[in-house]
């Protein structure tokens, strides 16, 4: 997958949620040794009577963080573009080009009206390429101290969701931590049962960890470098996600493609919930 990405994307409009975004993508590209692009999009329909003449000229606050970033890490390869059309599609486009999209997102309980708060959420959603979700107030750009998340379910571990997450880690040289929420037995708990309802739901969790465990063996060996943990949590998988993007470098979701190929795809509630109320970065990958 890592080959995939030949530049790393990321929507600016002036915000400090783009600004977050960007300094993340800055460092994000540095550790993949490929370019990064700016990109701010003239929205068609924006009131500007030529939108085209609009993307002639670089807007202050574009100028001014390409500088930043280029003083701070002048290894990197960092461009800035103006583009008219729609800020969704535009960007999304882009990103899928490039292998890679980070946009800014508002993080935990805030409301906004920015254009890209709501590009982003679509873009997580609806892509087809990774889209990485960062909010004001995360970590710095090489994270926190809690390595990389990725958040799986029962069986349907997803190749394309765990060699994100392993790359990452790989990348970052931090562990990883596989985590999946709240398991529940498949009928409802007999109230005769020779064992009680916490027995039961305990050795749920003991065989779903050693499931988990077994879903990692092969990438284990892909990544002997990688420290890898696995955590089955009888708490709900929205919660124990959002409780690890504290402290965690990196959260991964994956997002299933829908079976249909005229169905709109979009996140599950589960990825709802998180890319809403993140603490700090989110990576949504799309998967079969």
């Amino acid at each position: 997958m890592s080959d995939s990405v030949s530049v790393v994307v990321v929507g600016v409009d002036g915000s400090a949620e783009s600004a977050a975004a960007a300094r993340w993508a800055a460092s994000d590209a540095l550790r993949r040794r490929v370019p990064l692009r700016l990109v701010h999009v003239v929205p068609e329909g924006s009131g500007l009577p030529h939108p085209e003449a609009a993307a002639e000229r670089l807007p202050d606050f574009a100028v001014a963080l390409r500088a930043e970033i280029a003083h701070a890490l002048p290894q990197l390869d960092v461009s800035c573009g103006v583009v008219p059309g729609h800020p969704w599609s535009t960007l999304v486009a882009a990103g899928e080009r490039a292998g890679l999209l980070v946009l800014g997102s508002t993080g935990p309980g805030v409301v906004t009206g920015r254009l890209l708060g709501s590009v982003a959420l679509r873009a997580a959603g609806e892509a087809r390429c990774p889209v990485v979700l960062v909010p004001v107030g995360a970590a710095g750009p090489d994270g926190g101290s809690g390595g990389v998340v990725v958040g799986l379910r029962g069986d349907r571990q997803s190749d394309a969701v765990l060699e994100f997450a392993f790359e990452e880690a790989a990348r970052r040289g931090v562990p990883l931590r596989a985590l999946e929420g709240r398991v529940e037995p498949d009928a409802p708990l007999r109230t005769d049962a020779p064992v009680g309802p916490e027995e039961i739901r305990r050795s749920l969790v003991e065989s779903r960890t050693v499931r988990l465990r077994d879903a990692l063996v092969h990438w284990r060996g892909k990544f002997p470098e990688v420290r890898t943990e696995a955590e089955v949590s009888g708490r709900g998988a929205a919660r124990t996600l959002l409780e690890a993007s504290r402290s965690a470098d990196l959260l991964v979701l994956g997002r299933r493609a829908p079976a249909h190929p005229t169905a709109a795809p979009k996140p599950g509630p589960v990825a709802h919930a998180v890319v809403h109320h993140a603490h700090g970065p989110v990576a949504v990958v799309p998967h079969a």
